[in-house]
């Protein structure tokens, strides 16, 4: 158990309360100002081999700490403080499973518009600016798939000039190939739009 989860263990019983968190705020990723609300608040969870296995929501990776069943990898100075009859504990970053977890293999990376922007990194697949929206590389009007290798991040710019034209008609071409993400980070920034930035080390260069 942290050190800062007073001795005392409950049975969970006794209801959790906040301490509001300071005004200060980290930036991430997405460049916000201001503090994560408590309850939107995500914590990744490790597994014991260090693998990034999900983002979870701040109070279930309170209850994980306080049963005993992960440890703190990075403590957040900025995060709320949660109390109970017996002990206190400050929401951290990054938490670890004390024991290995299994995770089922999965062979291809579900395509959402959170990982295809971090596989793009937020640039436009054809002018590199900054990407807005996605593109269809062969429009789905014209038979194109929904899928890793035709899609491709894109400003606002570039999408209406291209409309459902194909790159030929345009005498365009893509900066980079579109290939499918692969790794275990990848299915995690496939659901989530913020990434803290203690957690880069384990998410791979998908994240930078």
């Amino acid at each position: 158990m942290p050190t800062d989860v007073r001795e005392h263990r409950t049975s969970g019983a006794y209801p959790l309360h906040v301490i509001p968190e300071s005004s200060s705020s980290v930036p991430g990723l997405s460049g916000g100002s201001t503090p994560t609300p408590w309850n939107k608040r995500r914590v990744l969870l490790l597994n014991a081999t260090f693998e990034p296995l999900t983002a979870l929501p701040a109070r279930r990776a309170v209850v994980l700490m306080v049963c005993a069943k992960a440890d703190t990898v990075h403590e957040d100075p900025f995060g709320p403080v949660i109390h109970s009859e017996g002990w206190a504990l400050q929401v951290p970053s990054v938490i670890r499973l004390r024991n290995y977890v299994r995770v089922p293999y999965r062979t291809r990376v579900p395509l959402t518009r959170a990982a295809l922007m971090y596989r793009d990194r937020f640039r436009c697949g054809y002018c590199g600016d900054k990407a807005e929206t996605i593109d269809h590389v062969v429009p789905r009007s014209r038979g194109g798939g929904h899928t890793w290798e035709n899609c491709v991040a894109c400003c606002a710019p570039c999408n209406h000039r291209k409309a459902d034209k194909l790159l030929g008609e345009l005498g365009w071409s893509l900066r980079t190939a579109l290939v499918p993400p692969t790794g275990p980070h990848w299915r995690l920034l496939a659901t989530i739009t913020e990434v803290h930035p203690t957690w880069l080390p384990y998410l791979g260069e998908g994240a930078a």
